[in-house]
């Protein structure tokens, strides 16, 4: 028997995303909730998906690995998101089986994802990775850089430019997180139009922040899976 307490978190979950949604005058099915599961079992996982959650992010190469040689063969719509710091050794075990690499902090890293794509024949979504806080994140790139980067990797074959991530400090007060959302979201809009497709921004603390501040993507782990231990 299904337990229901994941079931009931998204349930929740989706009427605040839908709240949320509605004050920044926007629809709920304009956010897509991406489920951030580290350390979270592949049972746990089959269950938020037939609870409707078909996009997961991993932060770890070899735990998505091990975790994607064992998937149900039923869940065939998942979407993979790698959202974890990826160093360039490990690019060539992840890409081909992520939909989309969040964490693109470095040009090297960009053209090696580039690389191993074209290898592979594809071409990977990649979102670039900003730094909200230079006191507080250890990776990404500094707000005033953004926007040569993006132009440079729009020019690398084997990616495809699909918009920004980033992580505002820390803080048990989810307002606190509106300032760097907001200027992340400035940044974003000065993208080219076929780089704006997803804005990923806003976690389990400070998710509404993020899609009042203009999030197409949150990352969701604790208000899906529970705490972790």
């Amino acid at each position: 028997m299904m337990d229901g307490s994941i079931a009931a978190r998204i349930a929740n979950l989706r009427v605040r995303v839908a709240s949320a949604a509605e004050r920044a005058g926007r629809s709920a099915s304009d956010i897509t909730i991406v489920g951030v599961s580290k350390t979270v079992d592949v049972q746990r996982i089959e269950e938020a998906y037939t609870q409707g959650i078909s996009d997961f992010g991993e932060n770890y190469v070899q735990e998505a690995l091990a975790k994607l040689t064992i998937l149900p063969s039923e869940m065939t719509s998942v979407r993979w998101h790698f959202i974890g710091h990826l160093q360039t050794n490990k690019v060539r075990d992840i890409v081909g089986l992520c939909s989309v690499i969040e964490s693109v902090d470095s040009l090297r890293l960009a053209q090696e994802i580039g690389s191993r794509s074209l290898i592979k024949g594809r071409v990977t979504d990649i979102l670039l990775e900003v730094k909200l806080d230079a006191a507080d994140a250890k990776f990404g790139f500094a707000p005033e850089y953004v926007l040569d980067a993006a132009a440079e990797m729009e020019t690398l074959p084997g990616i495809r430019l699909a918009g920004l991530m980033g992580m505002a400090p820390f803080s048990e007060i989810p307002e606190y997180s509106r300032p760097y959302f907001a200027s992340l979201y400035r940044l974003y809009s000065q993208l080219p139009a076929a780089s704006q497709r997803m804005l990923s921004m806003g976690m389990s603390g400070d998710f509404e922040i993020g899609i009042e501040e203009g999030a197409t993507h949150i990352r969701i782990g604790t208000a899906i899976f529970g705490p972790r231990s």
